[in-house]
């Protein structure tokens, strides 16, 4: 490989994505193979379940915490170290002699998964200048767009053509391979200017924080209330058949890519223009699941269009959060990850809800709650606290940030 390659800033990303891209995988592709976990330890599937459930109850609880904890050491470290982690967890996990074991395998390393995610996009930030900050972390969104709906199918498919053991291998050697790259690309990045605890913990004193907390809760509830349902949807209403939804989980990963790309330069040109627009639009998408969701080629264009807006929501809800809170960005990213997970819960409990008490298709209009609810929130922020004021805000505290003797 060519050494200036190697090198280069955009390669550096990309070795942060595929680290992002492990974990994620990790985390989510064992929903594939639930059914094999249940039947070789002689459990429930919904047993089975608490290995996805408690991983995320994981994440949102350490979240705001563990990035904090974490925020004077070299980001390198910090990154072969959660890594690191993740692969002897994962090892464990093939060799596990019950449940029990498999579980802690599993939860354990969970909670550091906000640790990765907020040094990865702060290492992103600082690789690149601040004009290429937001298409700098929507590459590394890449890493959570593949790990979601790539990983999944793969892990899947590895169980049933290999046996259950080859899959929890892949996920090892995806973060074997994650350690490696990051151990002989990545450069040291260690922590020139450390905020104490204090400090950073201070951001939770402004209400520009909460109401952006609050915001990125809303979105991502909006997004998964109907997301969690995919696969149940496109087989109740669409009426397709196993590999057609398959088919469609691709599409919507690969569409979601390039509404990372997208998301970058949106977000560095027209961040709150962008922002507010982007309830309307999901909306009416959702309006054309609901009232097209049973005819297939009219539900693969909107799917198509729905990957793009769903990674585009997830680059606005990092956004919103760090830029409310700049002078901590590893906390502001703890954030992030915890309260984007509790969104994650919430909104797939209510859409459970809609669908136990409405049925499948009226799922959307739990969807189209916490949109509403979501644009109200993010309309109260942009008519209280537009850009050039939060700007003018956050130089007058970094100046007394620095002249500050202690």
């Amino acid at each position: 490989m060519n050494l200036n390659v190697i090198n280069s800033k955009s390669f550096i990303i990309y070795i942060l994505a595929f680290g992002i891209f492990g974990i994620i995988n990790t985390e989510m592709g064992v929903i594939g193979i639930l059914p094999q976990i249940a039947q070789q330890f002689g459990i429930s599937v919904s047993q089975a379940g608490l290995l996805v459930s408690l991983f995320a109850l994981a994440v949102a609880i350490s979240g705001p915490f563990m990035p904090l904890l974490f925020s004077g050491i070299n980001r390198k470290n910090a990154m072969l170290l959660v890594v690191g982690l993740f692969v002897i967890a994962n090892v464990v996990s093939v060799y596990a002699p019950n449940f029990t074991v498999l579980l802690i395998a599993r939860v354990v390393p969970a909670f550091l998964h906000p640790v990765y995610f907020s040094v990865a996009f702060v290492a992103a930030a600082n690789t690149v200048s601040k004009e290429q900050t937001s298409k700098a972390i929507a590459k590394v969104f890449m890493g959570v767009t593949a790990g979601m709906v790539i990983g999944t199918p793969i892990t899947s498919y590895i169980a049933d053509v290999i046996s259950l053991d080859a899959s929890l291998w892949f996920f090892a050697v995806v973060n074997a391979i994650a350690f490696l790259s990051i151990l002989a690309f990545v450069p040291s990045m260690p922590v020139k200017e450390r905020l104490s605890y204090g400090q950073q913990l201070s951001v939770l004193k402004k209400p520009l924080v909460w109401l952006s907390i609050v915001t990125v809760i809303f979105l991502n509830s909006a997004m998964y209330a109907v997301y969690s349902f995919f696969a149940e949807y496109l087989d109740t209403v669409t009426h397709m058949s196993g590999k057609q939804i398959s088919l469609m989980l691709v599409l919507f990963g690969v569409t979601g890519i390039a509404g990372n790309l997208l998301a970058g330069k949106l977000l560095s040109n027209k961040a709150m223009a962008t922002a507010l627009v982007y309830p309307l639009i999901f909306a009416a998408i959702y309006l054309l699941v609901f009232f097209f969701g049973s005819f297939s080629l009219p539900m693969t264009i909107i799917i198509a269009v729905w990957g793009v807006l769903f990674t585009l929501g997830l680059n606005i809800s990092q956004y919103w959060i760090t830029s409310a809170a700049p002078e901590a960005p590893d906390f502001a990213n703890g954030l992030f990850v915890s309260f984007a997970n509790l969104g994650v819960t919430i909104g797939t409990f209510i859409g459970g809800s809609f669908i136990a008490e409405m049925g499948t298709q009226h799922v959307i209009w739990s969807g189209l709650l916490f949109l509403v609810l979501g644009l109200v929130s993010i309309m109260l922020r942009t008519v209280r606290y537009n850009p050039q004021k939060v700007d003018l805000l956050n130089k007058k505290r970094h100046l007394s940030v620095d002249i500050d003797p202690s």
